[in-house]
This record gives structure tokens, sequence and C-alpha cells, in this order.
């Protein structure tokens, strides 16, 4: 089955003319996968915004969902969890406790420390936008069968593996 070039085809065949002697693999592996981060975050983003929460602040309230019950975290967990800064997990947990979707508490743990917990707003609303989320990823992956999906699921896990270790 002939392929259909994309734009990174055209990329690939202008650096051809160019530059011959380069090797452009690496480019068009990691050219298409930076073109489809980019479309799949955008498509990801709008599924979030009926629920009025950005991809960051679903971040924080699906960190807290996977944690199980009771759905509590320290800020520092959360802020590990999702490599971001003290500052800019503050904000986030500022926004999310407005809307109601979490609250803050003192840890019974630690004097000095707080705790961070989704509310049953917060828990009703991170399981439907994780569901939105997840169909628009399925409806992305449904030019490829379960076994391309498979494979290139491991693939990427592969590469992750060997280029962050």
């Amino acid at each position: 089955m002939q392929q259909q070039p994309d734009p990174v085809d055209a990329i690939i065949g202008q650096w051809a003319r160019v530059r011959p002697d380069l090797d452009t693999t690496a480019m068009e592996v990691f050219g298409r996968i930076t073109r489809l981060s980019r479309a799949m975050a955008d498509r990801i983003e709008k599924a979030y915004r009926p629920y009025g929460i950005s991809r960051g602040e679903f971040d924080v309230l699906a960190t807290l969902r996977r944690s199980g019950e009771p759905y509590t975290l320290s800020p520092r967990q959360l802020s590990a969890t999702l490599m971001l800064t003290t500052g800019g997990m503050t904000g986030r947990l500022d926004k999310l406790e407005r809307a109601g979707l979490l609250r803050r508490s003192p840890d019974p743990n630690d004097r000095r420390g707080l705790q961070v917990t989704l509310t049953e707003e917060g828990l009703r609303l991170i399981d439907e936008a994780v569901g939105a989320g997840l169909a628009e990823q399925t409806d992305a992956l449904s030019g490829l069968d379960a076994q391309q999906a498979g494979q290139l699921a491991g693939l990427l896990r592969e590469l992750l593996r060997s280029t962050v270790e």
C-alpha cells in the first residue's frame, strides 16, 4: 500500500536536495512526533474546555484521582509528579479550589504541611473529562488497527526509555 506524503516528507525532500549527505531518519521520526504532539495537545485541550479546565488543571485532578481513595496528596507530591515548581502548582491549586474541585486542609501528620483532596464535584468532573480526552485519543488512533497501535506504543516506549535513561 502506497503511503500518502505528509509535511515532514516535504521537509526531508528539501534537505535531500540541498544536503544529500545527511541521514535524516531521526528528523523524520522526531518531526512527526513533534507535529503529532502539538496536534493532540490542541485536540485534548478542546475536549477539556467544556469542563472549564485546561490540560494543566486536568493533570492535577487526574493525579489526585489516580492516587486512589481518599484522593489526597501533598502539594509537594503533586509538584514532583507533575514536574512543576511550587509557584506553578500554587496557581493551579488556587484556581481549582475556587472552582470547588479540590480543597486544601492541614496535614494531620505534619503541622507545617497541607493536603490537597478532590471534592465530590472534582471527582465527578475528572471522571467525565478523562473519558472525553480518551475519546479524542482513541479517535486519533482509529487509522491504525489494534496490532499497529500496540506496535507503535511498544516502539515509543523503547524510544522513550532509551532517551531519558
